[in-house]
C-alpha cells in the first residue's frame, strides 16, 4: 500500500545578491509593474526574459529535449538526396 500522505518538499538554491541602488529600483520597478509578492518574483520574472530573449537556442533547456526527440525518431536511408526529393538538376 502506497501512502499518499507524504508531502514532497523541494529545496529550492538560495542566493545572496548584492544590488546596486539603481538596480535595486529596476527590481522594485518590475516587482510593481507585474504585481509581484516579492521581490524574489521579480528576480526569477528577469532570468525568465533574459532566457527568452537573449539565450542561444541551443543552450535552452526545451531546445535539447526537443533535440533528444528527434534523436531518437527513426532514420531515413537515402542514397541519391536529389531522387529523394524529387530536384532536377543541370
Amino acid at each position: 500500500m502506497i501512502n499518499t500522505n507524504i508531502l514532497l518538499h523541494f529545496i529550492m538554491p538560495q542566493i545572496l545578491v548584492n544590488l546596486t541602488d539603481y538596480e535595486n529600483a529596476i527590481v522594485t520597478i518590475v516587482k510593481g509593474k507585474h504585481n509581484f509578492k516579492n521581490k524574489n518574483e521579480a528576480i526569477r520574472h528577469i532570468i525568465r526574459e533574459y532566457e527568452i530573449e537573449f539565450l542561444e537556442p541551443e543552450l535552452r533547456p526545451e531546445f535539447i529535449k526537443r533535440m533528444e526527440k528527434v534523436q531518437r525518431e527513426p532514420t531515413v536511408k537515402v542514397d541519391n538526396m536529389w531522387d529523394f526529393f524529387g530536384v532536377e538538376r543541370d
